[in-house]
């Protein structure tokens, strides 16, 4: 199955998200959504920043506080983590796909 992706645009980080959707839409700051989900407001800008991904414990607050399922929130970091990572392979010719050497036929 052929993704709907563009594969040379980096994908949405779920902070990105966060910051300019979500809660501008719930109408509360970076601080009362640390508070909701009761982390630090370092750990929200970071994320909402884009510094930080979420882990797997953020996304099940964050599904808790805002909805969707954590598989949703970690699913959109993992499509950044992977592409970000691809884009550092893409200029690394020491890593190649291994190519086998043909088998000499017995005699």
């Amino acid at each position: 199955m052929r993704s709907l992706r563009n594969p040379n645009r980096k994908p949405t980080h779920p902070g990105a998200l966060l910051r300019e959707d979500v809660l501008p839409d719930l109408g509360i700051t970076q601080a009362a959504f640390a508070n909701y989900l009761g982390v630090s407001r370092l750990s929200v800008s970071e994320i909402l920043h884009e510094k930080r991904g979420v882990s797997a414990e953020m996304a099940v607050r964050i599904s808790r506080v805002i909805g969707g399922t954590p598989e949703s929130w970690l699913h959109m970091q993992e499509a950044v983590d992977l592409w970000e990572v691809q884009q550092r392979f893409k200029s690394n010719p020491a890593i190649a796909p291994l190519v086998a050497k043909p088998l000499l036929a017995a005699a």
